[in-house]
C-alpha cells in the first residue's frame, strides 16, 4: 500500500499518457515533473520540470523536486530506478494490460490527488464512446474478420502480441492479433511475417515512427496486405487520450471493413 500525503501537492508523472491525465483532471498547480516524452499538454511540455526520459530518470532531479507523489508504469519505467526512488519517496506504480485495467487506473489516480469526481465523469463519457464503437461495428454486419498485424519496432522488426494495451485495442476493433501465439512485444523475422500471414498491417507512429519506405520493405515480404499507418497514441495511450481513440477506431474501421466488401 502506497502511503501518500492527502491530498498530494507535489506530483511528479514518469508515463507520458498518465501526465496527460493529471491535465485533464484540473492539477495544473500539483503536477511539478514530468518526463520529456510527456508531450501532452503543449502547455507543460513547455513549462513543466523535466526529470529525464522514461527509461533514465535523473534521480537527483525528482529528489530536488521532493515529490509527494511520484505516477510511474510497471513496463515504461526502468525498475532498478523506480526502486531506489521508492526508498524516499512514495511510489505508484500502474501495470495495464486491457482497457478496463485503464479506467481502473484513472479512477485510483482520481482518487488520490482528490478529482474523483471528475474522473468519473470523464471516464463516463469514454465508456459511452466505445458502447456507441461497438454497436457502430454490429451495424455493419460484415462477415469479415481481418487478421492484423501491429508493427511498433523496426530492425529489428517489433510487434505488439498478446497481452498488450495494444491487443486489446485490437479486439475492439474487431480485429484478430495475427501474433496472437506470441505475448508482449516479441522480436519477429520475415519467416515470422509469412508464417503469419496477416490480412491488415498497421504501421504505428510510435515509438518507432514508421514511413512509407519500411511498408515498402513489409510488401516484398506480403504483397496482398492491406496497410494503414496509424496513430499509436490512439493504441496505446491508457488515459484521457481514450476520450479520442473511439471515434478514431471508428475511422480506421471504416477504411478497412467497408472497403473490404466493395
Amino acid at each position: 500500500m502506497v502511503q501518500i500525503p492527502f491530498p498530494p501537492t507535489r506530483i511528479i508523472s514518469l508515463v507520458p499518457s498518465q501526465t496527460e491525465w493529471l491535465y485533464d483532471l484540473g492539477l495544473e498547480e500539483e503536477v511539478i515533473g514530468i518526463t520529456r516524452f510527456c508531450v501532452h499538454p503543449q502547455k507543460w511540455f513547455h513549462t513543466k520540470t523535466r526529470v529525464g526520459g522514461t527509461k533514465q530518470l535523473h534521480l537527483e532531479k525528482i529528489r530536488q523536486l521532493q515529490p509527494h507523489l511520484i505516477l510511474a508504469n510497471k513496463e515504461e519505467n526502468e525498475k532498478a530506478q523506480l526502486e531506489q526512488l521508492m526508498q524516499e519517496f512514495p511510489v505508484w506504480i500502474s501495470d495495464i494490460h486491457t482497457f478496463t485495467e485503464a479506467l481502473d487506473m484513472m479512477q485510483i489516480v482520481g482518487r488520490m490527488t482528490n478529482r474523483e469526481s471528475k474522473a468519473i465523469e470523464i471516464i463516463h463519457q469514454i465508456t459511452t464512446a466505445f458502447d456507441h464503437l461497438q454497436t457502430y461495428i454490429t451495424t455493419l454486419k460484415a462477415n469479415y474478420n481481418p487478421r492484423a498485424a501491429y508493427f511498433i519496432w523496426y530492425n529489428p522488426w517489433m510487434v505488439a502480441a498478446s497481452n498488450t494495451f495494444i491487443d486489446d485495442m485490437l479486439q475492439r476493433c474487431r480485429l484478430q492479433n495475427a501474433f496472437t501465439h506470441l505475448t508482449r512485444y516479441p522480436q519477429i523475422t520475415e519467416s515470422d511475417i509469412q508464417r503469419a500471414n496477416p490480412d491488415i498491417i498497421l504501421l504505428s507512429s510510435e515509438p518507432f515512427p514508421f514511413k512509407p519506405k519500411h511498408q515498402q520493405l513489409l510488401q516484398t515480404i506480403l504483397p496482398h496486405a492491406k496497410y494503414y499507418f496509424v496513430d499509436g497514441e490512439m493504441f496505446a495511450w491508457y488515459g484521457s487520450r481514450l476520450l479520442y481513440a473511439a471515434d478514431y477506431c471508428r475511422k480506421l474501421i471504416e477504411k478497412i471493413f467497408c472497403k473490404s466488401n466493395l
